[in-house]
């Protein structure tokens, strides 16, 4: 019976679905986190009578018999809109308003990419991400230095003691991919290039496109918490639904086969 085929791809497709919200709601909170979002698409048809053909001589049939054998996903896709903004008190925070990436440098020597702007020092006075790799391209504190500024363009600055103005230490710059939804997700809110993300387009930040860098800020998760609820709650009565239907199918098969001798 193809209900009992057909309503169980649809409880496969729900469950993925459950486990994609979960995973968003749980990076609610998660600097830099994208919401990821579940694309579906249908399986073959079975085709009993195709649309268009002949019912005689010289009439054909407007729309045919044509059954549908249920769905599956067909990806899983990040959408890379823009976070809110959080103020924080750290100078060394910093969120992109716009496109782009942040590049850290990992310890296996890839370059990785990042939209969550948490950097600190590490104990040479590198900036590094909270996994301890190092931004790319190396930016460097002085040990004697008061307060860093670090401007729209990327421009990082630092207050020296003994220097009347501040001394310009590095550049942050930043990585724009022409299809970024096809990044590889590794987890740490860092992604790998891929041959469907294309290669990184390094710039300076607030030119070509590229966003500009606001010092003092963090970009907060892009998930949608009610939208993520509504689709919970549709995602579960299609599955209850899918369930019904195989208990449905179940049952008339029972039917059938006290009917046969």
């Amino acid at each position: 019976m193809r209900a009992l085929w057909t309503a169980s791809t649809g409880m496969e497709a729900q469950q993925i679905e459950i486990d994609n919200i979960a995973n968003n709601l749980a990076n609610t909170n998660t600097t830099g986190y994208k919401e990821s979002r579940v694309n579906f698409e249908s399986l073959f048809y079975q085709t009993v009578k195709s649309p268009g053909a002949y019912s005689s001589e010289y009439t054909q049939v407007p729309t045919g018999i044509q059954i549908g054998l249920g769905t599956k996903v067909s990806s899983i896709e990040k959408e890379f809109t823009q976070g809110d903004l959080q103020k924080t008190s750290n100078p060394l925070d910093i969120a992109i308003s716009g496109q782009g990436f942040f590049q850290v440098h990992m310890s296996n020597g890839e370059t990785a990419y990042t939209r969550d702007g948490t950097f600190q020092t590490n104990s040479q006075g590198q900036l590094v991400d909270a996994n301890g790799y190092p931004l790319v391209p190396p930016i460097t504190v002085p040990p004697n230095a008061s307060s860093i500024t670090i401007s729209q363009n990327g421009t990082v600055s630092a207050a020296v003691s003994g220097q009347t103005d501040p001394v310009q230490i590095g550049t942050v710059t930043l990585a724009n991919f022409i299809n970024p939804a096809g990044l590889n997700s590794i987890g740490s809110n860092l992604y790998l290039q891929t041959s469907a993300s294309g290669i990184p387009q390094i710039g300076t930040p607030n030119a070509n496109g590229i966003g500009a860098i606001q010092q003092g800020f963090l970009e907060m998760s892009n998930v949608n918490l009610v939208g993520q609820m509504v689709s919970m709650i549709t995602a579960q009565n299609a599955y209850t639904i899918d369930s019904k239907a195989i208990t449905v199918a179940n049952q008339m098969l029972q039917v059938m086969d006290g009917l046969i001798p």
